[in-house]
């Protein structure tokens, strides 16, 4: 071989990898994860079969063939997500993430794409106002590594000296099977999953307390610009489509 072609070939291979750095969190050949929590439905969940559905899971979807990249879906822990999207190993939160000023301090988000409010959940048969849940002695299940729970921890308890008992849980689920089987008075979670949780358990919402609505959007690392300008083009795309209205009333986002 002679020189020339040597250092035509070595020409080529530096074009190549200047083209598709090793670095691109988009290369053709890498998968994307998503992490996501498991019990958190409309939004994020393992079906019967093992399978990662819900709304989130298919917007991604969607996004991710519309925008040209793989997609996986990981169940995590909740309150360790972050840290895990940190630690790259995942490049992505889809999965209900409410925007907060202290999240933006460690991810960027993507445009808002859902507003959620908080609601208490109790049993049906409950002739609990939501003041009266939150009395003393009550016990009030909410999912660790929450919005609410961290709102509840500085506002009812620090703030106003609520004497009630927080009681956390893996999952907003887990906490409404704790009021329908009496160990806690009521649950805090977001609207969507309570409406979900009413439609399938002999559960109702009683009102909220006292906690703003927030937005919903996806997380992706700080430096991960490329990969958050693809979400909000996918976004974009998506929200201007049939597909999102279809989506909606698939998961019980709409009726």
């Amino acid at each position: 071989m002679t020189v020339r072609k040597i250092l035509a070939g070595a020409a080529l291979v530096f074009a190549f990898m200047m083209v598709i750095p090793a670095g691109s969190c988009l290369a053709e050949d890498k998968v994307l994860i998503n992490g996501i929590d498991a019990n958190f439905p409309p939004f994020a969940f393992v079906d019967k079969t093992g399978k990662p559905d819900g709304f989130d899971v298919a917007v991604m979807d969607w996004i991710a063939n519309e925008m040209g990249f793989k997609i996986k879906h990981t169940p995590m822990d909740w309150d360790g997500i972050i840290p895990s999207l940190k630690a790259k190993k995942i490049d992505m939160i889809a999965s209900g993430m409410s925007i907060t000023d202290a999240r933006r301090q460690e991810v960027n988000f993507t445009l808002p794409y859902w507003k959620i409010a908080q609601v208490l959940v109790a049993k049906a048969d409950s002739n609990l106002t939501p003041e009266a849940a939150l009395g003393e002695g009550k016990k009030i299940g909410v999912q660790r590594g929450t919005t609410e729970a961290k709102w509840i921890e500085d506002n009812l308890i620090k703030k106003e000296g609520k004497k009630f008992e927080l009681v956390y849980y893996d999952s907003a689920p887990l906490a409404v099977e704790d009021v329908i089987n009496g160990r806690i008075v009521a649950a805090a979670m977001d609207d969507a999953p309570a409406k979900d949780a009413v439609s399938k358990k002999a559960v109702k919402i009683i009102g909220g307390f006292g906690m703003a609505e927030e937005d919903f959007g996806y997380a992706v690392r700080k430096e991960d610009t490329e990969l958050l300008n693809k979400l909000n083009e996918g976004l974009k795309k998506i929200m201007a489509s049939p597909e999102w209205e279809k989506l909606q009333v698939k998961y019980g986002l709409k009726k």
